[in-house]
């Protein structure tokens, strides 16, 4: 075992402004940086998609969702490839993608 716990869940969505891949932080706000996020354990996941769903209400996010991620190295990582892509962008051309993602090599080092 790396010491990764791959039971952890972030809140996703969309700003309803402009588009981006946002992540719900630990003040409530929806931030760009998934390094940002607020980790949830699964039985607290509900606590985090009920304050999307204010904000979804507000108007503030479309889409919101749980995804699956892991801690690794003081690292929020989404386990699934397309959450990563969200995350980072690009895979084909990591030198433009998203500037708050953190290092592609580490988003990215596990996709199959």
């Amino acid at each position: 075992m790396s010491g990764k716990r791959q039971d952890l869940q972030v809140i996703t969505a969309n700003r309803l402004e402009d588009g981006a891949v946002v992540w719900l932080g630990a003040s409530g706000r929806w931030l760009e940086n998934i390094g940002e996020a607020k980790v949830f354990a699964p039985e607290q996941a509900a606590e985090g998609l009920a304050a999307a769903a204010e904000a979804l209400s507000r108007q503030e996010i479309v889409g919101p969702e749980a995804i699956a991620v892991t801690q690794a190295d003081g690292q929020i990582v989404p386990v699934r490839l397309r959450e990563r892509i969200r995350a980072q962008g690009p895979s084909i051309r990591p030198d433009v993608g998203r500037p708050h993602a953190g290092p592609a090599a580490k988003l990215f080092e596990d996709a199959a």
